[in-house]
């Protein structure tokens, strides 16, 4: 086996609802419209830089942009389930996602990841026969994490991976899509490889709307560190940042070959 260190880059593909956190009326249509966009901008990321990704997709978005799912699969990139309807998670939403993505792309769905990171039944992920669960930030995030005493790196439960999002060591700076669109890059490259050197591994995630330009819609009401250096800049960022991994040997690799990697080192 070859010692290069690996890349999990993912991205939750869903409709767009962030401005209903913020009371806006906001339509399945219209969040569609902006994740189909998005999609299509991460896509054409990826292939210009020559690397694959995992993407977890809702099941209203395998319903509602079929095109766009036949172009991740003909892309090379993996598809695993993230719910139902990502503004209204349910329980069944473990079974339910998994029937609508493999009728829909007659691929066997490996993975799962709970819309917002939120917990979901480990029995549930073992009794639909997932191979992981990707449903962890270990991190601190006032109002939305607490996961501080979890595992900072991959562990088995029950027979199921457990793949936790990418936290830098000791104070377990979180390394997702936000601190992408804040951190100045140099700062957040150098945390990353910090990553990568005490773990062997890097995992990440985003979402298509981040590749839309949020800031020309100020009905939207979004957050500034949300839309802050969102649209083409977002792009821009996740190129150099694919760049910079690349040319230090990383391998880009997706979560079903890196659940495959680790059970044969078991």
């Amino acid at each position: 086996m070859d010692n290069k260190s690996k890349i999990l880059l993912s991205f939750d593909t869903e409709e767009f609802d962030v401005p209903r956190e913020h009371g806006v009326n906001f339509s399945l249509e219209e969040g569609m419209k902006v994740s189909k966009f998005g999609t299509n901008r991460i896509l054409d990321c990826l292939k210009q830089n020559q690397v694959r990704a995992t993407f977890f997709c809702t099941a209203n978005f395998v319903k509602h942009a079929p095109e766009v799912i036949k172009r991740i699969m003909d892309e090379g990139h993996e598809v695993a389930c993230h719910g139902v309807d990502h503004w209204h998670p349910k329980a069944t939403d473990v079974k339910e996602s998994k029937e609508v993505l493999e009728q829909a792309t007659g691929r066997t769905a490996y993975g799962y990841r709970q819309p917002r990171m939120f917990p979901v039944s480990d029995e549930d992920i073992k009794n639909m026969g997932y191979q992981y669960n990707s449903s962890l930030n270990p991190a601190f995030i006032p109002g939305r994490y607490m996961h501080l005493t979890s595992p900072r790196t991959w562990f088995m439960k029950d027979g199921v991976m457990q793949i936790p999002a990418s936290v830098t060591p000791i104070i377990r700076f979180p390394l997702f899509w936000l601190a992408l669109h804040n951190l100045p890059e140099c700062i957040y490259h150098a945390l990353v490889r910090r990553v990568i050197k005490h773990d062997g591994y890097f995992v990440t995630y985003f979402h298509p709307w981040e590749f839309y330009a949020l800031k020309e819609h100020p009905e939207f009401k979004m957050p500034f560190i949300i839309k802050n250096h969102s649209g083409e800049q977002m792009f821009q960022r996740l190129d150099r940042l694919i760049k910079m991994l690349k040319q230090r040997g990383c391998e880009f690799i997706t979560f079903e070959e890196f659940v495959k990697i680790k059970k044969e080192e078991l």
